[in-house]
């Protein structure tokens, strides 16, 4: 009995030719779609009961729309969040774009010596000039801070030997990756000193032994601690670390090259060049932060530190591809040519508040008349990717009340939108901050809150 329903639901299981023809077009691979569809009949067939042909065309029009939606593409970010991790980071420059469009169509010299005709040594310019800009003897590149870490712990921590860190530090970065298991994974022990609010150069001192590989110290750029606390000044620990023979590495993350207080933000982030004037021996930071580049990460600091990492065979596996390396060399041109505006990241901590009233009320003018309800809102922007957790920047906001809708499906329908337009819900309104929304992008956000209002899967 069994084995007849069996073969019964099997026959009323469309054919995939079928279920194709009634999905349409869809611009994917066609292949794709056909193991979406075979999947979807997979799971169809392992149930008792096969559900009508359109609930069937219907659950397989879902999973391609989630396949589709997953792919890589562009969004408006209306979060008010100008380094968003889940952004993609950093906009590039567009130098940046143009370096891009140059080396990757083409062969490059990405390890040829045009001047000898023989194999010439990957990132020469590049390490070159971030050294000048941190004010470093060398420098060296891989392909994120972590990687960086990585390849410092395992370097100078392999066979189990110790990195000193305060407790206060063991921080937890995006993702939920701590840096203490960043740490064992490069087969470092961890020996954590002093209290979670207090730790002293006693401390620093009477854990430093002979199984000591560094002393790590990382910079709380994604909270902050205040009150009764205590961490000793990086110039303290240097003199420490060079009195016990000991590394001394600092993690900045952020990649702040320039002053922070030019925007107006007055929390200061620390540089490298301040870092290692201080005696630090290397320092690490990320290139997409507000370094304004592409995903990378920057070591930086005595030169015989440097040439040892190149030379880990895990060195090979971290580094930079000739993309990375083409956004960055411009990223860095634009450092040392003092032309940061031209940075996007930078640049959008920059707009005045002015400028964004401004282009809100040309915005809204544009959308009445629509069943919304549309006002012109403060807002308070964030920096973002875990770097300067105390500042907000005063900003500007599109506030809107759909009429016709809840927000959520107003917000919804918005994230559907080519390209997709984020924002987010506070005070009962759906808000868009126009401090991380470019003024090129102004017209595509108006044609999509537009859009949303004639949309019938949300207006009905």
């Amino acid at each position: 009995m069994h084995d007849e329903v069996k073969a019964r639901l099997c026959r009323d299981i469309p054919a995939v030719s079928k279920v194709l023809d009634a999905l349409g077009h869809y611009d994917l691979p066609r292949s794709l779609i056909v193991d979406v569809v075979r999947r979807e009949l997979a799971k169809v067939r392992a149930k008792l009961e096969t559900p009508e042909f359109e609930s069937i065309v219907d659950l397989v029009r879902s999973s391609i729309e989630r396949l589709s939606a997953s792919r890589l593409q562009p969004v408006i970010n209306g979060t008010g969040i100008v380094i968003h991790t889940n952004f993609g980071r950093a906009p590039l420059a567009p130098e940046a774009i143009r370096a891009l469009s140059e080396i990757g169509p083409a062969y490059s010299n990405l390890e040829y010596d045009v001047r000898t005709g023989e194999r010439g040594r990957r990132a020469t310019y590049i390490e070159n000039a971030l050294a000048l800009l941190c004010g470093a003897e060398a420098t060296a590149v891989v392909n994120n801070c972590a990687a960086a870490l990585v390849l410092i712990v395992r370097h100078f921590a392999t066979n189990e030997f110790e990195v000193v860190i305060s407790r206060g530090e063991m921080v937890q970065i995006g993702g939920g990756f701590r840096i203490s298991e960043i740490i064992q994974a490069a087969g470092a022990k961890l020996h954590e000193i002093g209290a979670t609010n207090k730790t002293t150069l006693d401390d620093y001192e009477d854990a430093v032994g002979p199984n000591t590989a560094l002393i790590l110290r990382v910079h709380r750029s994604n909270f902050f601690m205040s009150g009764f606390v205590e961490s000793p000044p990086s110039a303290e620990l240097a003199a420490l670390a060079r009195k016990k023979r000991v590394p001394f590495v600092e993690d900045l993350g952020s990649g702040a090259v320039v002053a922070t207080e030019q925007f107006g933000i007055a929390e200061h982030e620390p540089t490298p060049a301040e870092v290692l004037k201080n005696g630090v021996d290397l320092v690490c930071f990320s290139g997409d932060k507000l370094f304004g580049g592409p995903q990378a990460g920057i070591i930086a600091g005595k030169k015989r530190f440097t040439s040892a990492l190149k030379r880990e065979p895990l060195f090979r596996a971290l580094r930079c591809d000739k993309l990375c390396l083409a956004a960055l060399q411009a990223t860095v041109n634009l450092h040392l040519n003092q032309t940061t505006a031209g940075i996007p990241t930078l640049a959008l901590l920059q707009i005045s508040e002015n400028e964004l009233r401004t282009r809100a009320a040309v915005a809204c003018s544009r959308l009445q008349g629509l069943p919304l309800e549309i006002d012109i809102g403060c807002g308070k922007a964030k920096t973002g990717g875990g770097t300067l957790p105390k500042s907000n920047l005063s900003s500007v906001t599109i506030d809107i009340i759909p009429k016709d809708s809840s927000l959520a499906d107003f917000a919804a329908t918005l994230r559907a939108s080519n390209p997709p337009v984020i924002g987010y819900i506070a005070d009962g309104r759906f808000k868009l901050d126009l401090r991380t929304i470019f003024p090129l992008q102004d017209d595509l956000v108006v044609e999509a809150i537009r859009a949303s209002c004639t949309s019938q899967n949300v207006f009905r």
